[in-house]
């Protein structure tokens, strides 16, 4: 179907371009009679302004991107939904793109983004991420970055993370008090700030009992989380609880304590980093320090209007993780 034009528009009711441009303007010097006209055959034509044409005239755009290594997960999916919140009631559209943790795919994202046009870029690093480059020519062209959950090393950049450090001494800290020996500790990929970051706090707690035996594992997907549970379970000596830095992890964690049938709390406690969501499925429900994604969404859009109404210096910011009792520990 052919795009409906202001010169179109113009054609049928017999008026200028001009003219009809301003009517849908709501200028004052156009008669009341006339706008009606104008509005009412724009309606019926299913007329839509062209917004490119618009942001070049005025020189701005009111589009922000979004770089995410995946849509799937509850906490990705929280995020976007109050970044989204967000745009919407501040007159902003937002441009999602999905990296699938490829550096490559993830340079790509960020042309098609400078091809848009975009005010303002939020990005969740891809774990494979080794240089900033793409991202500093963006900090070049005075674009506002915010840089979310997984973000860049260094103070140069904006970011706004999870209360990491404190949600991850929470879990060790509740794990000592329910007097739990043999741990299973699983984190995620070893290469991300994030990751060392709750590894660190954890390990600050933990390595001061010394009664504690703490079984340390890294996992890059759900599938590893899965595998290295099960292998620990099948031990002579099983441990009596699993400690999981995300819900990607949870998830592979409970499939393997389910298909084994490890019985949560009498045989094996659990509790979990989490955004809410999954340990409400489980039965017990699951103990977990939250990290909430919409919170940090909410925060980050909070921090982007911050970078583009003022000329600040770079900050990381952080959202409090409250902790919430479940049957599971």
């Amino acid at each position: 179907m052919e795009n409906v034009t202001l010169k179109r528009i113009a054609e049928v009711l017999g008026l200028s371009i001009s003219t009809v441009s301003r009517a849908l303007k709501n200028h004052p010097d156009i008669s009341a009679a006339t706008k009606k006209r104008v509005n009412e055959i724009a309606e019926f034509l299913d007329y839509e302004p062209n917004i490119n044409a618009i942001n070049l005239r005025a020189k701005s755009n009111r589009v922000l991107g979004l770089i995410v290594p995946t849509i799937s997960g509850f906490f990705y999916d929280s995020f976007i939904a109050a970044v989204e919140e967000e745009c919407r009631m501040n007159d902003y559209r937002l441009m999602i793109l999905q990296s699938g943790n490829d550096p490559q795919i993830e340079i790509n994202n960020l042309s098609i983004c400078r091809q848009n046009r975009v005010s303002g870029l939020f990005v969740c690093l891809s774990i494979n991420t080794s240089s900033m480059a793409a991202f500093d020519k963006f900090k070049e062209a005075d674009i506002p970055l915010i840089f979310f959950d997984k973000v860049p090393d260094g103070e140069n950049y904006n970011k706004v993370c999870i209360a990491d450090m404190e949600a991850a001494k929470m879990a060790a800290e509740l794990l000592i008090k329910k007097k739990k020996k043999r741990i299973l500790s699983l984190f995620g990929n070893q290469s991300l700030s994030i990751s060392r970051r709750r590894l660190e706090a954890y390990n600050n707690i933990m390595l001061r009992e010394q009664d504690v035996v703490i079984h340390i594992e890294h996992c890059s997907s759900t599938k590893d989380a899965r595998n290295i549970t099960k292998q620990y379970f099948s031990k002579k000596e099983i441990p009596d609880a699993v400690f999981c830095m995300s819900d990607e992890i949870l998830i592979g964690t409970m499939k393997s304590l389910n298909e084994m049938k490890i019985e949560i709390p009498s045989k094996a406690g659990v509790i979990s980093l989490s955004d809410g969501f999954l340990p409400s499925i489980y039965t017990p429900e699951i103990t977990y320090i939250e990290t909430s994604g919409y919170k940090l969404g909410k925060l980050a859009f909070t921090r982007m209007m911050n970078c583009k109404d003022n000329k600040t210096e770079p900050v990381e910011l952080f959202t409090n993780s409250p902790f919430v009792n479940g049957g599971s520990l």
